[in-house]
């Protein structure tokens, strides 16, 4: 090389190298969270994961992003205390994806059947600690995976098949001397949640979002069981949640709109908290055509969340499953060509945002 040569080639060397002290001097970016949207709502879906909800696939998600023309902000899928585990795999492929991790974290044993009442993991025994090692083993596992994560602990409370619900645990049974009453079942669902989330903080845990994740109508719907009476208070929440379907089974009644089936209880989650958003962590409806149809069902559930001004993400729960009855509940977003043309539809509206909008964790 000539000396000339030389000369640019040390001119370019230094140039490089002054670009890069300038990159080592910028403030690297600090721990962030998912953040509410001022416009729109996030768009998500649980995509039929198994039987424990939990066996996630970047195929599966990809095909459903497909079908329905959607990049997907959130992916929901379970993690039971049975596994005595921490969903790392599937939470690093959803974050990879570009997407926000929605987990179910449910407090129960095999065989995972409803109506069994409680097991190991009773509301008791988390309350009274018998589960702190693996609650913080949890807690270092997601301080670990380190990106913002929704976390519903215990969802459907208010409902009467988990064993987790406050029916199980003397649920009209008032705690002696409160006034207004308050209720054993609730009571101890409160102190089993807030020791799951204080413990979760404690091993660093405060990259997780905290979802009170409740049944629109209670069942029963009694004082004991209303969804107000198993609030753990604003500083252990950070998003209210509501289940929210249709017909999921052939002896449900049918519900020709879905106004009713959140209007209510779209007040009530107001009422709990003044500011805290809401999403609809999971929301549905069967395709039973002798019934009503599917995607009329769906056409209206679009239109009434949009006057939602709360309510900042919706999350479909996107499964077929065969009953003990041999029938089928298909609540599969294609159960017809119709069902699927109305979701493209409203889902493909700018309102309905595909991606996680991040920002700075407060400190």
């Amino acid at each position: 090389m000539s000396r000339p040569g030389r000369r640019t080639a040390s001119l370019i060397l230094a140039l490089l190298l002054a670009a890069a002290c300038r990159k080592q001097e910028a403030a690297p970016p600090g721990p962030m969270t998912l953040a509410v949207p001022a416009q729109g709502a996030y768009t998500g879906a649980f995509i039929e994961f198994g039987d424990t909800e939990d066996d996630v696939t970047l195929d599966g998600i990809e095909e459903f992003e497909k079908l329905v023309g959607k990049h997907q902000a959130i992916i929901a899928s379970s993690s039971y205390w049975g596994e005595q585990s921490f969903p790392t795999a599937n939470v690093n492929l959803i974050f990879r994806h570009g997407s926000i991790p929605l987990i179910f974290w449910s407090p129960w044993n095999r065989p995972y059947q409803e109506d069994l009442g409680p097991d190991k993991f009773s509301l008791n025994n988390i309350a009274d600690g018998k589960w702190d090692a693996y609650i913080d083993k949890w807690g270092e596992a997601a301080h670990a995976f380190g990106h913002p994560m929704l976390v519903s602990f215990g969802n459907e409370m208010n409902g009467d098949w988990f064993p987790w619900s406050g029916g199980w645990y003397h649920g009209n049974q008032p705690v002696p001397g409160t006034k207004p009453a308050q209720y054993q079942g609730a009571e101890l669902y409160k102190r089993a949640y807030r020791r799951v989330v204080d413990r979760v903080r404690a091993k660093g845990g405060a990259n997780v979002l905290w979802v009170f994740h409740v049944m629109n109508y209670s069942y029963p719907q009694d004082d004991w069981n209303l969804a107000s009476q198993y609030y753990p208070g604003p500083d252990y929440v950070d998003w209210l949640g509501l289940s929210v379907y249709g017909e999921q089974y052939m002896d449900d009644p049918w519900e020709e709109n879905f106004a009713p089936l959140l209007d209510w209880p779209y007040d009530e989650l107001c009422k709990l908290d003044p500011v805290k958003p809401i999403m609809l962590t999971e929301w549905g409806i069967g395709e039973y055509p002798m019934h009503g149809s599917k995607a009329k069902f769906m056409k209206g559930a679009f239109e009434d969340m949009r006057t939602k001004p709360r309510l900042k993400a919706a999350i479909y729960w996107n499964e077929r499953w065969e009953n003990d009855d041999e029938s089928y509940s298909n609540l599969h977003v294609n159960s017809t060509v119709e069902s699927l043309a109305v979701y493209r539809a409203y889902i493909g509206q700018p309102f309905w945002l595909g991606n996680p909008i991040l920002a700075p964790r407060a400190k």
